[in-house]
């Protein structure tokens, strides 16, 4: 009889975490994990060049992970201790719109790069607290979202302007 009862009150316990939630402003921020973490050697690959300078000639080159799917996107940098330099992962959107990202549960420090519609960066928040669960959002409409290692941005030199290429692997 106790796990009947149980059983009936979940969906109001469900209702009200998720009241909760939004009350607080974290459902506007990112969803909780949903499923399992996913190994990172699943996530598909690719180059990412960000082409610098005046005449965008002079490349800085990064080997990324595809967060391409709503459950990637979610996960993330979740759990990942170590991130070396030119690495990083980009959140791909199928149409434009602002973003926001957190750090709940990422133990590392990141440079936030938000990539305009165009191919440009339009945005840069450098040294992203680690376990922050701060949002930290775009001022207008993306087209993807780069995550690096913190203090990466700065020591490449990376700019508002700079543009952004990569190639979706097949």
């Amino acid at each position: 009889m106790l796990k009947n009862r149980m059983e009936a009150a979940r969906p109001v316990w469900a209702a009200l975490c998720a009241f909760a939630v939004g009350a607080l402003g974290a459902g506007a921020i990112c969803r909780a994990q949903s499923g399992p973490l996913e190994d990172l050697a699943q996530f598909p690959r690719t180059a990412l060049v960000i082409l610098h300078g005046k005449k965008k000639q002079d490349p800085r080159q990064f080997d990324v992970w595809l967060a391409d799917t709503p459950a990637r996107q979610e996960q993330g940098f979740m759990f990942v201790r170590d991130l070396p330099a030119g690495h990083g992962m980009l959140f791909p959107q199928k149409k434009p719109r602002q973003m926001s990202m957190w750090m709940k549960d990422v133990y590392i420090e990141l440079d936030i790069v938000f990539i305009g519609e165009k191919g440009a960066i339009d945005q840069i928040i450098e040294h992203a607290q680690p376990l922050s669960l701060q949002k930290l959002a775009s001022t207008k409409p993306v087209g993807a979202v780069l995550e690096i290692k913190g203090g990466e941005a700065e020591q490449l030199g990376l700019k508002v302007g700079d543009r952004v290429n990569w190639t979706a692997p097949e």
